[in-house]
């Protein structure tokens, strides 16, 4: 634990089971866990990727304050996952909910455990397009460009699209 409050953008998805319901709990256990949801974006509906053949998602990104550190966020994450009954059997496959790591402050992890800033931003638009509503002027540590000049110039060209509005976090 560290005393100074840290921001982590971090990107919640799930394409099973009621799917608003399992972002709702995601958030709830997320404030309960990590800290403080300061900022959320829209619900964004997207096609799969990786794997097409499975229901399409719902996904959202949270900006979060907490007291955590990067590698304790990761352990409460994958916490979350595994108490709302996630099961990893294939990559990019259906899950109940997924939770990564965005961004950790301006931070940059390179190990086995965690890579953070994300290493696969630039390539989805369905963290792209939820991460620009609430962070188009965040600039990434490595790539040196704003999130928006990012989505702008990302080549994926699967769907994503807004489904309900940004509304203030509850408490």
């Amino acid at each position: 634990m560290e005393n100074r409050i840290n921001e982590t953008y971090l990107i919640i998805g799930t394409n099973l089971g009621d799917k608003r319901i399992n972002l709702k709990e995601a958030g709830k256990m997320i404030e309960q866990r990590i800290g403080s949801i300061i900022q959320q974006s829209s619900v964004y509906e997207t096609e799969p990727w990786g794997i097409e053949d499975q229901p399409t998602f719902y996904n959202q990104v949270l900006l979060v304050q907490t007291k955590l550190d990067a590698t304790s966020v990761l352990g409460a994450i994958s916490k979350i996952e595994t108490d709302m009954g996630r099961i990893r059997k294939e990559k990019y496959g259906s899950r109940v909910i997924d939770i990564d790591i965005l961004f950790f402050n301006n931070d940059i992890y390179d190990s086995a455990a965690l890579i953070v800033p994300h290493p696969r931003i630039t390539e989805r638009n369905f963290v792209l397009a939820p991460l620009a509503e609430i962070a188009g002027n965040v600039v990434h540590p490595i790539l040196q460009k704003s999130i928006s000049e990012l989505w702008n110039a990302c080549n994926d060209r699967l769907s994503v699209k807004k489904i309900d509005p940004c509304q203030t976090p509850t408490k």
